[in-house]
């Protein structure tokens, strides 16, 4: 399991399996998302399986799944909303941790700067430069 913050409470990761959710609540994490589809996994590691050991640890679980091609303003929305509906930190997932990092981001805009955004991903290991000038003009927005 490899979890990288990119605020006090809220981390990525790359894809986690049921039996990460036991370290996941020890870590002190009380909401999991999960960005990926259940197309890109073996039913083992589908939003089912991990949803059923999340509630079997006590968590929160969410499934927002998103892909760079479907990827929507209403997946912005409703991941930013499992944020503010946790009683405390969340750790969102998907195949390597960029989509959720993207998600994040662009919920994030308008209340830090592009900068700090970036830095802050940057920091975790995830390079979304490309997205300075969308992050930059919904800051304005």
């Amino acid at each position: 399991m490899d979890i990288r913050p990119l605020s006090p409470t809220y981390a990525v990761s790359p894809q986690i399996a049921p039996e990460d959710v036991a370290a996941i609540a020890a870590a002190g994490y009380t909401t999991i998302i999960c960005n990926r589809p259940d197309s890109e996994v073996p039913p083992a590691l589908q939003a089912a399986a991990l949803g059923a050991a999340a509630q079997a640890a006590g968590l929160a679980f969410v499934t927002i799944p998103v892909t760079h091609q479907t990827l929507n303003a209403d997946m912005v929305t409703a991941q930013r909303a499992a944020m503010d509906a946790s009683s405390g930190p969340v750790l969102a997932y998907c195949a390597s941790g960029t989509r959720s990092s993207i998600v994040w981001s662009l919920g994030q805009a308008g209340e830090m700067s592009a900068d700090a955004i970036l830095s802050a991903t940057a920091e975790a290991g995830y390079d979304l430069g490309g997205m300075r000038p969308q992050l930059a003009a919904l800051s304005r927005s």
